[in-house]
Parts: structure tokens; C-alpha cells; sequence
């Protein structure tokens, strides 16, 4: 195995503590802001839309350009990321980690822990929201008419709730994603990587921003949960900025110390799973295969695949800087 390679001196000159900070302090006002812009920018565009004829299809196409913002995330930011993470020198040179591929394991233990979550909570909702009441003799008018009545409300109500898990399980997700990105930022100390990741995790947020925002407002929450999880998203990286900060002033480990880049790589593998789980399974599956809307308009199924195309590529040139 090739040994590990010092600092160049390029590197060493680039790490200045001051102006580390100073740059931090600037991309935590920055990349709070460009969060807030591209979380609400969807919400508040449906709620805008909201009882309007165009309602329904700009909500549907908003959900098909944050699927491919969100599968572009997973694949192209988060997923390389960790693979790099735990196949650096410093961490491949120990056991278990030069023993065993972890970082595709992680990333199968994340989707299939979305897939449990997602299969627990819709058997959950299916089982609590059978039609009950008092025995009706089979074949009545009434005993017909209560279970019409209580599968359409079942069906409606499975619907939303399954749309506020897909976006809560997102979140989660995206939350991880986002506390790595900071903290990695937190604990650098090398001023010529952070600044031009001030720039590109703007963009980087307003994108992801709006992948979740399109989630979230096509889930129907109420207007304080809707705020509490656009807050959540806005304030994620830069308190891992924080704590970045913080862990390199208590511990002195930087971005490239084999305990962070362990918790790096174990973290977005994880992470990653999740996300292309649910922007495979319960955004682009369900949209393009379960949608009648969509089924029944071919120009919005055109339309909502060119969204899908644009939040992809959108998201996947922006890993050239992030």
C-alpha cells in the first residue's frame, strides 16, 4: 500500500487559523440565507398556487425537479464523498476499514433502513385507518354505503400521510448530509478550500432547498410544522459549522484527522442509502408509474421529466465546486 503523503507546501501555506474563521463566520450568514431562499421559494409558491386550476400540475412538476435534485445529490455529492472519506490513506490503512468495502455496505443499510421505516409506518397508517363501527348485515344499502365512505376517506388519508413521511424521512436524510458539510467546513483550517465552497454551498443549499421545499408542500402540513422543518433545513449546516469550529478547538482534530473522516464516510454513506431510496421509490416510482394526473396529460408527463432532467443537472454541476 502506497504511504500516506505530507502536506505539500501549497497546503501548508493555505492553513491560517484566522482567516479560516473569518471565512466561516461569513458562510454561516451566507449559506443560512441561500437555505431559506431556496427552502421557502416552493412552499410559498404553493401556497400561492394553492385552489387555482394550475395547482395540481406546477406542485407535481416542482416534486419531479426535487427528485433530481435529490437522486443527484445522493449519487453525486454525498455518495462519492463518503467512498473518498473511508478510502483515504489514513483510514484504508486500518482494521476493519482496509478489510471490507464499508462505505457500499452503509449505503445498502440506508435504503433498506428507509425501506423498513417506509414499510412500518404505511402498515401502521393501512391498519389504523380501517373502516370500524357497529356489524352491518353484507349486501345492505347502509353496509354499502359506510364502506364506500370509509375507503375513500382511508385511501385520502394513507395519501397524505404517506406524502408527510416521504418528506419527514427526506429531511432526515438531507439533515445528515447537511451536518457533514458543516462540520467538515468547521474543522478545515486550510482558507483556500473554504472559500470558494462559500460560493458553491450557496448554490449547493438553494438547490437542495428546493428539492425538499417541493416535498414539503405538496405533504399538506400545518403552517407551524411547515416552518419548523424549512428552520430545521436553513440551520443545519451552519450550526455543524459550529460544532466544527468547537470540535477543532477542543480536540484539535481538522477535516483530514482519521476520526473525522470516519465519521464522514460512515455518515453520508448512510445518508446517501436513504436518499436514493426515496428518490427512486417514493418520488420518481410513484410520480411517473402511480400518478393519474400525470398518466392522463402526456405534455405534463414531458414537462415533469424535463423538471426531473433540470434539478439533476442543476445539482450535478455544482459537484465541479462542492
Amino acid at each position: 500500500m502506497v504511504p500516506c503523503v505530507s502536506e505539500t507546501a501549497r497546503t501548508l501555506g493555505c492553513r491560517d487559523g484566522a482567516a479560516a474563521n473569518h471565512l466561516k463566520l461569513i458562510s454561516i450568514l451566507v449559506i443560512c440565507f441561500t437555505s431559506i431562499i431556496g427552502i421557502a421559494s416552493p412552499v410559498l409558491l404553493a401556497r400561492f398556487f394553492q385552489g387555482k386550476p394550475v395547482y395540481d400540475r406546477a406542485i407535481l412538476i416542482i416534486k419531479c425537479f426535487a427528485a433530481g435534485v435529490i437522486l443527484s445529490t445522493s449519487l453525486v455529492h454525498v455518495q462519492p464523498e463518503a467512498f473518498s472519506a473511508l478510502s483515504d490513506c489514513q483510514v484504508a490503512s486500518r482494521h476493519p476499514w482496509k478489510d471490507f468495502p464499508f462505505a457500499g455496505l452503509l449505503t445498502l443499510l440506508g435504503a433498506v433502513l428507509a425501506l423498513f421505516v417506509d414499510l412500518t409506518a404505511s402498515s401502521h397508517v393501512e391498519h389504523s385507518h380501517k373502516p370500524s363501527g357497529d356489524y352491518l348485515p353484507v349486501g345492505t344499502q347502509e353496509a354499502t354505503a359506510v364502506k364506500k365512505v370509509g375507503s375513500n376517506l382511508s385511501n385520502d388519508e394513507i395519501l397524505k400521510l404517506k406524502q408527510k413521511l416521504v418528506s419527514q424521512v427526506l429531511e432526515i436524510g438531507i439533515i445528515f448530509h447537511s451536518v457533514i458539510i458543516g462540520v467538515t467546513m468547521g474543522m478545515s483550517q486550510n482558507q483556500c478550500t473554504i472559500r470558494p465552497l462559500v460560493a458553491a454551498l450557496a448554490f449547493h443549499q438553494i438547490f437542495e432547498g428546493m428539492g425538499l421545499g417541493g416535498c414539503i408542500a405538496q405533504a399538506g402540513f400545518s403552517m407551524g410544522t411547515v416552518a419548523y422543518m424549512c428552520f430545521m433545513f436553513s440551520v443545519t449546516t451552519p450550526v455543524g459549522i459550529v460544532l466544527g469550529m468547537i470540535v477543532f478547538s477542543v480536540t484539535g482534530y481538522n477535516d483530514s484527522s482519521p476520526n473525522a473522516l470516519i465519521m464522514e464516510g460512515v455518515l453520508g454513506a448512510l445518508s446517501s442509502g436513504i436518499l436514493i431510496y426515496m428518490a427512486l421509490v417514493d418520488l420518481i416510482a410513484l410520480d411517473f408509474f402511480h400518478n393519474k394526473l400525470m398518466a392522463s396529460q402526456m405534455w405534463l408527463k414531458k414537462a415533469s421529466f424535463v423538471a426531473l432532467v433540470l434539478g439533476s443537472t442543476s445539482m450535478s454541476i455544482l459537484a465541479l465546486w462542492a
